[in-house]
């Protein structure tokens, strides 16, 4: 591999075919903090006409970028951009749609901010040209099981999330069945690990996610949360995302936008389980209680 280190990514060199190849560590790329500390806040923003929360209200790339942003100056500290929704029932777009709704704003915000930006993509295609674009993450909801995506990912060479999905989002929650929710949920994070490892992923670039809502009742989602500290044994980071979650509408009663104090509440649990990296839609309103819970210790 030859070629120069590219500005917008520091931990990066451009290959003499045009590509990048990253040596990012998780650690090099987020202040990942040790347990009992203040997690970090990963804010979201998705660029679809269908996701659960707020579909539809970031699809122009300028309000996007905006959006993002905003989230920056209320706290996070990194923001992950999709253009997939994984609402259950929901459809993959064409991999030419997604690449048109999460390019343009990685473009936009690069150069405007020096938070890190993730993709949440499955697609190598996707993966390659948000990282082309600026991306320094890559969350991946199927956990690198696409064709040719741990492939890329090694490639690459940035911080990977593998989240826990029991079947694609338009099956997902069509009878979620499991013996052990709990060790099945752990051992297929520890297998994708594996492959990570097999596919030359350091594990120091892994971060893990157990996939609240992505094939599981409320049941196994509540036993996820309580027992979340045995994701910690898996020695990677924890990000969880339970914001504004279906679930949390179940435990409510409460509809998608008035989920905001379930989600702070949610989110609060997770950190004082271990969790090192809460995704959320509700950036200031998690980052004020998680001060809190940091100053009480």
């Amino acid at each position: 591999m030859t070629g120069v280190r590219s500005e917008g990514h520091p931990a990066c060199v451009q290959r003499s075919d045009g590509g990048l190849h990253c040596t990012a560590a998780v650690a090099d790329l987020l202040p990942v903090r040790a347990p009992g500390t203040r997690p970090l806040v990963c804010g979201i923003v998705n660029v679809t006409p269908d996701s659960f929360s707020d579909g539809g209200s970031f699809a122009d790339p300028d309000a996007a970028a905006d959006h993002a942003l905003r989230l920056i100056d209320e706290g996070a500290d990194l923001v992950d951009i999709g253009g997939e929704s994984t609402r259950p029932g929901a459809h993959p777009p064409s991999v030419a749609e997604e690449l048109a709704r999460v390019v343009p704003v990685i473009e936009r915000l690069t150069g405007r901010t020096g938070t890190p930006l993730s993709v949440d993509t499955s697609r190598p295609e996707v993966m390659r040209a948000a990282v082309a674009a600026g991306a320094s993450l890559i969350n991946d909801v199927r956990a690198l099981r696409y064709p040719g995506a741990l492939d890329a990912a090694a490639e690459l060479g940035v911080p990977v999330c593998l989240t826990h999905m029991l079947r694609p989002p338009h099956l997902m929650q069509r009878n979620p069945a499991y013996a052990d929710v709990l060790s099945e949920v752990a051992e297929f994070l520890r297998e994708r690990m594996d492959a990570c490892a097999g596919a030359g992923i350091p594990r120091e670039h892994l971060i893990v996610d157990p996939g609240f809502g992505f094939g599981k009742t409320l049941e196994h989602n509540l036993e996820l949360l309580r027992s979340l500290a045995v994701f910690t044994e898996l020695g990677a980071p924890v990000m969880v995302g339970l914001s504004r979650k279906a679930m949390l509408g179940r435990l409510t009663g409460r509809p998608v936008r008035e989920r905001v104090s379930a989600s702070v509440t949610a989110a609060v649990l997770a950190a004082q389980r271990g969790a090192r990296i809460l995704r959320v839609h509700d950036v200031a309103a998690t980052s004020d209680a998680l001060d809190v819970l940091a100053a009480v210790g």
